[in-house]
């Protein structure tokens, strides 16, 4: 059952992660870039590392994806 709950995470992780490099709209981009995110933090707490879920979800989930919605909408559009 573990087996197939960490094939899922890692199949979503890997389509998150084409879907925040392929998409054309910038805030759609960082969004799954934030669900990428998340699903590593699941991945980590399934590998028995619970500090390094949460940190991964503070961190990169929270901080990092906060800022770069703030730097996309305080910049100009063309």
């Amino acid at each position: 059952m573990t087996l197939v709950i960490h094939a899922t995470l890692m199949i979503l992780t890997l389509l998150f992660g084409l879907l925040s490099v392929e998409l054309r709209e910038l805030l759609h981009a960082v969004l799954s870039f934030c669900a990428m995110c998340v699903t590593i933090a699941c991945l980590y707490w399934l590998l028995s590392a619970p500090y390094v879920a949460v940190f991964q979800l503070l961190i990169y989930a929270g901080a990092v994806v906060a800022l770069f919605i703030a730097a996309i909408m305080l910049t100009r559009r063309r």
